[in-house]
């Protein structure tokens, strides 16, 4: 009998590029599975993606290794922040108050 497969995308959003990769994988297949079948890594070298988070579409998985994908499914590889928003925000309301203040 012939293995049924499901169509899945990964996502990543470096700085300068992104890519959405669509594929077929074998019904089970986890999301850890999944990318490593996508050759994610290979595109991206500077990335160690074993130590991203990953979501399906914008939520967080706990555990990739033990999530099995649905069809349809698009895992998203997060990148970390390179700063902190809340403190993006705090920093540009200061400077903001400090202009209005030199007024």
């Amino acid at each position: 009998m012939a293995e049924q497969s499901i169509h899945i995308e990964v996502a990543y959003a470096a700085v300068d590029e992104q890519a959405l990769l669509g594929l077929r994988v074998p019904e089970g297949t986890t999301v850890a599975q999944a990318i490593e079948m996508s050759g994610i890594a290979q595109r991206f070298p500077g990335v160690n993606f074993s130590q991203c988070p990953v979501g399906i579409f914008a939520r967080l998985l706990d555990s990739p290794d033990e999530h099995v994908l649905q069809s349809g499914d698009r895992i998203e590889l997060y990148r970390p922040l390179l700063a902190d928003p809340k403190e993006v925000r705090r920093l540009r309301a200061a400077k903001a108050a400090q202009v209005r203040k030199a007024r």
